[in-house]
């Protein structure tokens, strides 16, 4: 059998890695446009920082990154934030203003802290207090995220407190992210609890009874990284395929996925050069992968091709901790959109993880570029860097020029799982049916982190088996009679 995935990003790594041991007599090919491996993951280490161009952790409540570390070896390399200095911060109003401590699920718990908190004014946290009185809402069809939690916490929770959240996460505008592919599990708990703050309440008590109950389970931090960024891993995963006798094959761009036979699949690269194989998985953006496949299915393509992404870019910068006037005394800070501010968010890498960079030494990151703000975002290097460095002045006093600084600008790399999302999986999967032995992974269809896109890789290799299965049952039955 041969087998092609198509995307060396973390997806399509971990589907050839999953490929290789539940299809061992397979030939497989990992095609990657790129001049390297992983994608949106991308580490630098470099005189004592460890830089993330991408995202600088995981999930450790999605097992299947852990599960996958464990694999490769790397458990005992894996590293938790810094549990000595745990604060986060909001900019509200131009000020650092701590987020309120009792957050479970991005839903506050801790009355006393929302009381004490300048985020919110007296009439929105009244607002928010409405939640436990008001019924859940019968509802037909899918609610936008922002509508969904002002309707139960009031408008001025959502933009102060809940949407600055969310934007770290998807990089998105939560008056389009659709509730049932982003946070569903908001919805299960007005529907089950009656209220959002109650059912989050009675979470936080498994959760904790869970953790007596198991120490081992509690001990470990809701993020995880390997101790020289997440580079490890994609080191890992590569070298454990070429052990293995996967072909991997950098600076091959594809061109067109068809099928001129019921069971053979064409691959034409960019080179003119056509590959055959019985199977194929895109883990590619799903924009991508549609316009790989528009000539064999339009319709699916189009559904591909309409899921929208945010561009994105990073800024690290490196400073003497004597030239940092405020103390890093926490994980950072997020920035509303209501603020008005050209960042996202901006990371204290060295307090959030020590040991990416020398002592005496601030690493700081800077987010950059929101879902409706494309347009605007700078691409240049100095332009970020100086936006960079304007953000920094205006919020934390830092006037002095970096020791070192990177900057990382990733178009279209964030999905926007808007409005309509769980239509158009139903349609994907639906199109997927008339293709057997095609198969898609990536972070643009059912989970944007790092675990999500492991597991897609996973869940794709697992639609080839079972395809595979159904067929020489098939074979064997005709055989047979």
């Amino acid at each position: 059998m041969k087998l092609i995935v198509i995307g060396g990003g973390i997806a399509g790594l971990s589907a050839a890695y999953y490929a290789q041991k539940q299809i061992p007599e397979a030939q497989i090919t990992l095609l990657e446009a790129d001049s390297r491996w992983g994608g949106k993951i991308a580490t630098e280490r470099t005189d004592g920082f460890v830089i993330e161009g991408g995202p600088d952790t995981f999930l450790a409540s999605k097992p299947w990154g852990v599960a996958l570390c464990n694999e490769l070896g790397l458990a005992d390399r894996l590293h938790g934030t810094n549990p000595k200095t745990k604060n986060t911060y909001v900019l509200h109003r131009n000020r650092l203003q701590p987020l309120p401590d009792g957050l479970a699920m991005m839903i506050p718990t801790n009355v006393q802290s929302i009381f004490k908190t300048r985020l919110v004014s007296w009439f929105g946290k009244a607002r928010m207090g409405f939640d436990f009185l008001q019924p859940a809402k019968a509802l037909n069809g899918d609610e936008s995220l922002g509508a969904f939690v002002s309707r139960r916490l009031g408008r001025e929770a959502y933009e102060n407190l809940i949407e600055p959240l969310m934007s770290g996460i998807y990089a998105g505008d939560g008056d389009q992210l659709s509730l049932a592919s982003t946070f569903p599990y908001l919805r299960d708990l007005e529907l089950k609890y009656g209220s959002l703050a109650r059912g989050a309440l009675e979470m936080r008590k498994k959760q904790v009874g869970a953790k007596h109950a198991s120490p081992l389970q509690g001990s470990r931090s809701a993020f995880l990284t390997p101790t020289s960024g997440l580079a490890e891993i994609v080191e890992a995963l590569v070298e454990s395929l070429r052990l293995n006798g996967v072909c991997l094959r950098l600076s091959a761009p594809v061109k067109s996925v068809s099928r001129l036979q019921p069971s053979t699949w064409n691959i034409e690269l960019a080179t003119g050069d056509v590959l055959d194989a019985d199977s194929v998985i895109l883990a590619t953006p799903a924009p991508v992968s549609g316009k790989l496949l528009e000539a064999l299915d339009p319709a699916l393509a189009s559904v591909l091709q309409s899921i929208s992404y945010a561009s994105t870019a990073t800024v690290s910068l490196a400073y003497h901790l004597g030239d940092v006037p405020r103390s890093l005394d926490g994980y950072g800070y997020v920035i509303p959109r209501r603020e008005g501010r050209r960042a996202l968010a901006c990371t204290w890498t060295s307090t959030k993880f020590p040991h990416r960079a020398p002592d005496g030494y601030a690493l700081i990151r800077i987010f950059v570029g929101r879902a409706g703000q494309d347009a605007g975002m700078p691409r240049d290097e100095s332009a970020l860097t100086n936006l960079a460095r304007e953000e920094l002045q205006l919020t934390l006093g830092i006037s002095a020029e970096p020791i070192l600084s990177r900057v990382f600008v990733w178009e279209n790399a964030m999905p926007q799982y808007n409005l309509g999302h769980p239509a158009k999986l139903a349609q994907i999967d639906s199109a997927l049916g008339n293709h057997p032995g095609l198969a898609l992974a990536g972070n643009g269809y059912r989970g944007i982190g790092i675990p999500d896109c492991i597991h897609s890789g996973e869940v794709a290799v697992r639609t080839i088996v079972e395809t595979r299965q159904m067929k020489n049952s098939v074979s064997l039955s005709f055989a047979a009679h």
